[in-house]
């Protein structure tokens, strides 16, 4: 009896959301490919580098539903101005905070109808709480208001040549996070096309950047090589990682293998090919190399890979990032037929003239992977950018920090009017225990990115869609035909999050929701699963056929009267 008088109660307190209101010329190379890196960790940063399936803008007709202004046609939905049917989702709402609370977790729960700002029901919807992966919506939603949708970057090749020769060449950026070995090859042509014939040097320009390329609380795993921890850096080739690649030959003979990207790895030892099925077990190390006169990364390889199997990739984050893109542009300028001296190193020229430059994808297209597959590496370099960028006087002045891209997406939010004062932000993916965000403000953000007329289809665009692509796409499949899930998943070994949007029919604004299940680390599918449920309800409320709904009942002052249902014990 006790435990139904609980449940009762709190469906009251739930109801008693409803009524509160929540207070080139031919040296320019365009349009890349990007590049991810893989998470150990968190089941939602995984992303194979060459999927590029996410790259292309949506459709017209889908860019169109994801307006938020209204098309004027002559028939309006009646589902547009139907009052939402919120009973179900209360319900499904209440099991999960009922649940999360026997299992000795905390959830923070907030579900807000982007049409006028209401909180429709909320949980502890204001408690400060690891976002895990979901402080990518903020860092996303940042980088898009104060760098703009069309922003792309830009890396290049500068110097002083005189008649083919170049005493230095200078490797610059200002933190594209695609930038590719692909990308070089364009450049290294471009120079060589344009009469260079031999480098004395090669230097990397990394001041766009501070000197901390491990991003804050990234050292509380120090001894995690997984590509998911690479470091930033102003330049940086393929994610900051280095790839082993094994192609196995015939029994008994060693196998091939070689680095990505190419020209950073000095590698010692063999690996064997091996009797079919036997599988792989690649032993493979990389530190710097303290050889005298060396200039590169050196690899110890070992171990044997079957010879039925076929190619094999191996990814590791780096180190100490910032001289590989200079080992690597060496390497292609040798390849393409360009005399390369042997010294690698940090530097600019007081002085220089632009000798080639490649820009990226748009910053909105740049958002994919950090929305749709978790990218870790491209979250934390956009937080550095958006730090450079948003100063007040619109201008950009590097060195781009992370503490400083903090600060602006701070600001952001104070400009949309939503409350900061427990919001901490110590990095841009979500990495770690170092972030607290509530439900409340990640809801609030996302109905304030959906407002912002130009950034608000990019907002939307760049999410998980149920059942279709990154994060989401086994999760949601009875909604996958009308792609209305568009969410970001985030996986901690404590914290399941799930944070997003429901479309509704055109015209209609969507309901945004945040739900942060934190300590329940043993039952990660079953925290899945009952927050799934509580969104499919929203959309089923959102795209159900108008029908009178009366006013709900105000709860009285004795059975409470907070916006935020706090669960009462079962």
């Amino acid at each position: 009896m006790a435990n139904r008088a609980s449940h009762l109660l709190l469906a009251l307190l739930l109801a008693s959301a409803c009524n509160q209101q929540r207070t080139s010329d031919a040296s320019a190379v365009d349009g890349k490919q990007n590049a991810s890196g893989e998470s150990a960790e968190s089941d939602d940063a995984s992303q194979e580098r060459e999927d590029t399936s996410h790259d292309a803008p949506p459709p017209d007709a889908e860019r169109a539903a994801l307006d938020p202004t209204p098309a004027t046609t002559a028939t309006v939905d009646p589902r547009v101005d139907a009052p939402l049917r919120e009973e179900a989702i209360r319900r499904a709402l209440v099991d999960l905070a009922e649940w999360t609370k026997k299992k000795g977790g905390t959830l923070g729960a907030s579900i807000v109808d982007v049409r006028d700002g209401r909180r429709v029901a909320g949980v502890e919807a204001a408690r400060p709480l690891n976002p895990a992966s979901n402080q990518k919506i903020l860092t996303a939603a940042a980088a898009l208001h104060y760098l703009g949708p069309a922003y792309r970057f830009k890396t290049e090749l500068r110097g002083n040549p005189k008649n083919g020769v170049a005493e230095v060449i200078v490797l610059s950026g200002n933190g594209d996070p695609s930038l590719s070995t692909q990308d070089l090859w364009r450049l290294a042509r471009v120079v060589r096309e344009r009469g260079l014939k031999r480098v004395g040097a090669v230097y990397v320009d990394q001041s766009y950047f501070d000197d901390q390329f491990v991003p804050p609380a990234f050292e509380q795993q120090p001894n995690e090589w997984a590509a998911f921890r690479a470091p930033v850096s102003a330049v940086a080739v393929e994610q900051n990682t280095v790839t082993l690649n094994v192609l196995p030959n015939a029994s008994g003979t060693a196998a091939s293998f070689w680095f990505e990207p190419p020209g950073a790895v000095d590698s010692h030892g063999t690996i064997a090919t091996r009797a079919p099925g036997s599988g792989d077990a690649v032993g493979w190390s990389l530190r710097p190399d303290d050889a005298p006169g060396a200039t590169r990364l050196r690899s110890e390889v070992s171990g044997g890979i079957a010879a039925d199997l076929g190619r094999r990739r191996y990814t590791r984050r780096l180190e100490d990032p910032r001289l590989v893109p200079g080992y690597a542009l060496r390497d292609v300028l040798k390849d393409v037929g360009i005399e390369v001296g042997d010294e690698v190193r940090l530097g600019k020229l007081p002085s220089s003239e632009q000798l080639a430059y490649i820009t990226s994808k748009p910053l909105a297209q740049l958002l994919y992977p950090v929305g749709k597959e978790s990218d870790n590496f491209y979250a934390e370099m956009l937080l550095k950018v958006v730090g450079a960028a948003a100063n007040a006087d619109g201008k950009a002045t590097p060195p781009a920090t992370t503490a400083a891209g903090a600060r602006a997406l701070v600001r952001w939010l104070e400009g949309a009017k939503i409350d900061t004062k427990d919001v901490v932000v110590a990095n841009g993916s979500g990495l770690f225990d170092a972030n607290r965000v509530s439900a409340g403000v990640l809801a609030e953000a996302l109905a304030a990115a959906y407002r912002e007329p130009a950034i608000s289809s990019e907002m939307v665009a760049q999410l998980a869609i149920g059942g279709v692509d990154g994060t989401l796409r086994n999760r949601f499949r009875d909604l996958a035909g009308q792609r209305v899930v568009r969410a970001k998943t985030g996986t901690l070994r404590n914290v399941i999050a799930l944070s997003g949007y429901v479309m509704g029919p055109a015209g209609r604004a969507p309901i945004a929701f945040s739900l942060l299940v934190v300590g329940v680390p043993a039952e990660p599918g079953e925290a899945r699963k009952r927050s799934d449920r509580v969104v499919t309800e929203i959309a089923k409320a959102l795209w159900a056929a108008p029908q009178p709904q009366s006013a709900p009942e105000r709860p009285s002052q004795q059975e409470g009267t907070s916006r935020d249902a706090q669960p009462s014990a079962p």
